[in-house]
């Protein structure tokens, strides 16, 4: 009976996510071509929390932890483990009010509505994983955008989604780039947990039930100590709450 109403509730969330991003792609034109970056980062914000509201038809529970003030009028450089797609729009939602800003892959800028038009238009950079220099140089003025206007920057360093839960190994570089070019950052670690479930049986019928978890640590000055001892700091901070 689970397994029927898995592919009954798929159907209608992919339905309603479909239609969605073709509405947020619309809006997001509007809103940038209208009034700019403000109109711009108004229907981002009210994407991302509207597809994170969608996850409901799944009988997904969202729960946000954190025992930490988060930085105010300060660079933020968010560190997270990544387990779905579906824990980004949250992720974006719940931090919005500091402009969350991607390091993604080069491939996701185009030929996905909203999304895509998101990643080029909004502040993001897109990254091709096969050219270490042109890497490099869009990171540097990404982290340059970010200590400049004081947002967020929203980096995996597991560099793909983990499918079963168990964290992969962390790679530095991202990090260790983001670090060097926003100086003034506050590095904030953020577990997920459980959202892997959504996909345990890939794309389709999707997982019911979750109980999806993020937990917000404590910011760490990102120049308060050396990169290597940050680095370390901050995996096995993510890392030891992964349950």
């Amino acid at each position: 009976m689970k397994t029927i109403l898995s592919y009954i509730l798929s159907s209608v969330f992919y339905l309603f996510y479909g239609f969605l991003l073709l509405f947020f792609h619309s809006l997001q034109w509007l809103g940038f071509n209208i009034f700019n970056y403000k109109g711009h980062k108004i229907a981002v914000d009210l994407m991302n929390c509207t597809l994170t509201s969608l996850l409901y038809i799944l009988d997904t529970r969202i729960q946000f932890t954190s025992n930490y003030k988060i930085p105010e009028n300060a660079p933020l450089i968010i560190v997270s483990n990544h387990q779905s797609m579906h824990d980004i729009c949250p992720l974006s939602c719940y931090f919005k009010k500091h402009h969350p800003k991607f390091i993604s892959k080069i491939e996701l800028g185009k030929g996905i509505p909203a999304v895509s038009y998101n990643l080029t238009h909004g502040g993001s950079v897109l990254i091709d994983r096969k050219d270490s220099r042109q890497s490099l140089t869009a990171i540097k003025k990404f982290g340059k955008y970010i200590e400049d206007n004081k947002y967020a920057a929203v980096i995996f360093p597991e560099g793909t989604r983990s499918k079963d839960g168990k964290p992969k190994r962390f790679s530095e570089n991202g990090l260790k780039m983001l670090t060097k070019f926003t100086p003034s950052a506050y590095v904030v670690p953020v577990t997920i947990n459980n959202c892997w479930k959504i996909n345990k049986k890939g794309m389709f019928p999707l997982g019911l039930g979750a109980k999806i978890t993020f937990e917000i640590h404590e910011a760490i000055k990102a120049d308060s100590m050396k990169f290597e001892d940050l680095f370390e700091k901050v995996e096995t901070t993510i890392k030891n709450a992964i349950t």
